[in-house]
């Protein structure tokens, strides 16, 4: 096999983040590297020890305009880009009297972390880096002749090929090039994120089709195209590796928005093991639910992606309590999720419970001394921001789904446009307790009905392939789960969609339930109304459906 390697003699290198430079100055020192630098990094590599030739030396021009050109030269970019196994190539450029790079190492204007800190828009567009990438892709293309390092863990390898002689060879070039181009494709995906929202197509411009001559912005409007762009661009950072994923042979990573800092995904652990894929699934999942009743101090207890229990309260004690009677059974290495701050009071409740996770916007000192020295598995989150999401991801096999969140926010989710098709006006608590079961439907597993008493879950019906077992499922959680106690009797409904025959409805008047809640809208509605009337019993319509796959 012939050898591939190419000795690096002239290496480029000019990086923003100087961490760790001084292992390449070291290396460029021994080995007698020549180096082409910019700016502050020629000072950093000079201050080193390194013999470094400033870049407007070999380019004959000076840094200019407030440092955005440097690099953008042929006498740079020529150096990159000449395939010096190429024979005519190489000719050529001797022709030119430059000469080639073997190493190049760069990395980027911190465009991100500019955003992040809140900066103006001129600052963070100052941040928009155009030779850096250049170098790197030019680089990354070049890899048949030319290594590029724009990751810091690389380091030390390449100080190390440097020192020896050796070089890389061709297969390691081509890694490190694709290492290259992830980095680049990331950086601009996180340019078009931030750009797609700001940089809006004005009215005063309309998109037509050259082909049909149609005019897609009367199709489309600016808040679509900025929601659902052409082509989805978007990045996300690895944050750990996990242990495992859903399951023990499956692998998982957790990942989080370039933009969101303050994101669920960002959490604070201020105690327990060690978060599992199966654990962010689910306090996301409880997080998101409790947020759905806020400005109310809300509890859930979420198992398996599904809430086992949820409820409203005067303090989050309280909340927490009515939440866990709901079905406690089921609540054993379960994730509990509040949107109020975690008091003593709650901590103390808590631990006699096995939970797997806790996630609250905060913790009294007391409480989290309480959790931390009684439940030292207990995982403690802390988010400082409630969710901020409006869009969902879903991979299918060979594309991505997106949709807007659901967030009960359309027109029927108002109790004020629901309409009374059966029995009398609900009165205020009943009405209260309509609205607590219309809203904390929304994050049980379609089909989904759910049972609510005094602003607290009692019976839920979860992830049925018919809406009648759901009902029957609510109903028998409802009446088994605490020992002696009937509490479908006086309960209101809330089913996420329409019942398609009168069945489920009537399994649910039967149980005792008061006052029912549902979207409306089968072929049947008729029947199904006409069944809550016959018994007298309490049901609106919506118009708006909840389902939650």
């Amino acid at each position: 096999m012939a050898d591939t390697n190419r000795v690096i003699r002239r290496a480029l290198v000019s990086v923003y983040d100087k961490a760790g430079i001084e292992i390449l100055a070291q290396a460029f020192v021994e080995a007698g590297t020549q180096v082409v630098s910019t700016g502050a990094t020629a000072k950093v590599l000079k201050a080193c020890g390194v013999h470094v030739t400033p870049v407007e030396e070999v380019t004959g021009f000076p840094e200019s305009l407030s440092g955005r050109v440097k690099t953008l030269d042929p006498h740079i970019h020529a150096g990159i880009l000449a395939d010096m196994t190429d024979p005519n190539q190489a000719r050529e450029l001797t022709d030119l009297a430059i000469e080639p790079f073997d190493l190049v190492v760069v990395n980027l204007y911190p465009f991100a972390d500019t955003v992040r800190s809140g900066a103006n828009e001129p600052s963070i567009v100052e941040k928009i880096d155009i030779g850096g990438p250049s170098m790197i892709r030019g680089a990354a293309k070049n890899s048949a002749s030319v290594a590029v390092v724009c990751d810091s863990a690389d380091y030390a390898l390449t100080a190390e090929r440097i020192k020896d002689g050796t070089g890389f060879s061709l297969e390691e070039r081509r890694w490190l090039a694709s290492k290259a181009f992830a980095t680049t494709a990331a950086y601009d995906a996180a340019i078009a994120q931030w750009t797609k929202t700001r940089w809006v197509r004005p009215e005063s411009i309309q998109t037509v089709n050259p082909l049909n001559g149609d005019d897609r912005a009367s199709e489309q409007s600016n808040e679509d195209e900025v929601t659902f762009p052409r082509h989805l661009t978007h990045t996300w950072e690895r944050l750990s590796v996990l242990r495992y994923g859903e399951n023990p042979h499956q692998k998982a990573a957790l990942y989080a928005d370039t933009f969101e800092p303050d994101a669920f995904a960002h959490a604070e652990q201020l105690g327990g093991k060690q978060m599992s894929y199966n654990n962010y699934v689910d306090a996301d999942a409880a997080w998101r639910a409790v947020w759905d009743f806020a400005p109310q101090i809300a509890v859930s207890v979420c198992k398996h992606n599904n809430p086992c229990g949820l409820a409203i309260g005067q303090t989050v004690a309280q909340a927490h309590l009515k939440a866990h009677a709901c079905d406690s059974k089921s609540a054993y290495g379960g994730v509990i999720a509040t949107n109020a701050t975690v008091s003593l009071e709650m901590a103390q409740n808590i631990r006699p419970i096995f939970t797997e996770v806790i996630v609250a916007p905060d913790y009294e000192p007391d409480a989290l001394e309480l959790l931390k020295a009684h439940k030292k598995n207990l995982r403690i989150l802390r988010v400082s921001e409630p969710p901020t999401g409006r869009l969902q991801l879903r991979q299918i096999d060979g594309g991505v789904l997106m949709q807007s969140l659901d967030r009960v926010d359309a027109a029927g989710d108002d109790v004020a446009n629901w309409r009374l098709v059966a029995g009398s006006p609900a009165d205020e608590r009943t009405m209260q307790d309509l609205a607590f079961a219309w809203r904390a439907v929304r994050c049980v597993k379609s089909n989904a009905v759910l049972l609510a008493n005094d602003g607290a879950t009692v019976g839920i019906g979860m992830g049925q392939v018919n809406r009648v077992d759901s009902c029957h499922l609510a109903i028998e959680r409802a009446n088994t789960l605490v020992d002696g106690m009937d509490r479908a009797t006086g309960s209101v409904a809330a089913s996420d969609a329409f019942f398609p025959f009168a069945d489920g409805a009537e399994a649910l008047i039967e149980a005792g339930v008061k006052a029912i809640v549902q979207p409306g809208g089968s072929i049947r509605d008729t029947e199904v109304i006409e069944a809550a009337q016959r018994y007298g019993v309490t049901m609106y319509l919506t118009g708006e459906r909840h389902f939650c796959h």
